[in-house]
């Protein structure tokens, strides 16, 4: 059974905007995702009715809103198929998450000589933790090469991995190339040499199944804004046994156990790395968000974005003189090209007068920037929302920004 499009259309009130007289074509998904109405109301509803600080009150009010944050992390478990709730931990996002493990994972486990490995793939918030805990610690960081097509190179990743290595750190789906990579396998070759492993699913969850256990990953961090639920908020999934292991990341209240001025001890996970006032809403919201995902189901919404990954590529390619970056045969729905002799924001500023949401520029990935020895890339990256008919809409302006930019 195919999805109703047009049904799920109607759950995302941003879709009915209208920018330059014209009905927003939104395909800036890899950026942040629209917000379906369960997910809105969910966060409405929390301050209209619920709004309580968590965890430290006996009164109603707090004990409604601790229970419903705590059922929501129990949500989140099920979901990534954690072992326990105490492995999930919420963050403000992906960043944070990395942040977090860079943070603490290098205070506690990196020294002079060790090593970190990353790929040439990686999103800004992938690389630049690791090379501040390399800094403070001694250690170096690695970086995996990848071919043309954008795939990593896993002969080299072989090699690269040895007895130094303490961490590997790979996005799940890279944001600007699209690739899925074979991180189970990735995980396998790293446990093998004795290394952890952190993924970055920061544009997995929203388009694969992801099962923590299945993967045996060590950790595994996610922002919910990628996934229809708001900004502000992500989750950090991490072994118990590696959790217990790192110090906190913040001190303040709520991370810990007992404080007196000469020592303080810690709490127990999740909350030893919850430091704070945490945004219940948010969590509540992402908990709405997966709900959605999961009524809508993540294989069907794959498949649909899968097609139309397919049908802008062919029609795009059919306009000529467009570059391609990002060819893997193992794709999610995230297309990057740019028009040959066309800086990409001189075109993005062309298509945007259509009412077509594309990104522009760097995208947050540098390196890529210069191993294609471009000045950018314009992105079009889809989600369950999305239609042919806002493609043919979409290749509509990009053919007019050639028209008038040659």
């Amino acid at each position: 059974m195919s999805l109703d499009i047009q049904k799920i259309r109607a759950e995302f009130p941003l879709l009915e905007r209208k920018v330059y007289k014209k009905l927003v074509v939104y395909f800036d998904n890899a950026a942040t995702t629209q917000k379906p109405l369960s997910v809105i109301e969910s966060i409405s509803d929390y301050y209209k009715f619920k709004n309580s600080n968590i965890h430290r009150g006996v009164h109603f009010l707090s004990q409604e809103a601790t229970e419903a944050f705590e059922n929501a992390r129990t949500y989140v478990q099920k979901f990534i198929n954690a072992s326990k709730r105490t492995e999930i931990v919420f963050t403000r996002g992906t960043t944070e998450s990395i942040n977090l493990v860079a943070s603490s994972f290098g205070k506690s486990h990196l020294k002079p000589g060790d090593e970190v490995l990353i790929t040439y793939m990686e999103h800004h918030s992938n690389i630049v933790p690791w090379q501040m805990a390399c800094e403070a610690s001694g250690a170096s960081l690695k970086v995996c090469p990848i071919n043309q097509n954008g795939d990593l190179d896993l002969d080299a990743f072989k090699n690269l991995l040895n007895e130094k290595t303490k961490l590997v750190a790979v996005t799940h789906v890279s944001n600007t190339l699209g690739t899925i990579n074979p991180v189970k396998n990735i995980i396998e070759m790293a446990h093998q040499a004795g290394a952890y492993v952190l993924i970055d699913g920061a544009q997995a969850v929203a388009h694969l199944p992801v099962d923590v256990r299945e993967l045996d990953c060590d950790f595994y961090c996610f922002s919910g804004h990628k996934i229809y639920g708001p900004m502000g908020i992500g989750v950090l999934y991490g072994k118990e046994a590696l959790l217990d292991a790192l110090p906190p990341y913040q001190g303040g209240g709520e991370m810990i156990a007992e404080v007196t001025f000469e020592k303080t001890t810690y709490n127990e996970l999740p909350f030893k790395f919850e430091a704070g006032t945490p945004d219940v809403a948010g969590v509540l919201g992402l908990e709405a968000a997966l709900k959605f995902v999961a009524k809508t189901g993540l294989a069907k919404m794959a498949a649909h974005e899968n097609n139309l990954l397919q049908y802008a590529t062919t029609e795009l390619g059919k306009v000529g003189g467009i570059s391609f970056f990002g060819q893997s045969a193992h794709k999610a729905a995230v297309l990057s090209f740019n028009l040959d002799g066309i800086h990409p924001y001189d075109a993005g500023t062309i298509i945007d007068k259509f009412a077509v949401a594309v990104r522009t520029g760097h995208l947050c990935t540098q390196p890529l920037i210069q191993f294609y020895n471009v000045p950018g890339f314009i992105r079009a990256s889809f989600a369950v929302y999305n239609t042919k008919e806002e493609i043919d809409v979409f290749i509509t302006a990009v053919k007019k920004a050639k028209e008038m930019l040659t």
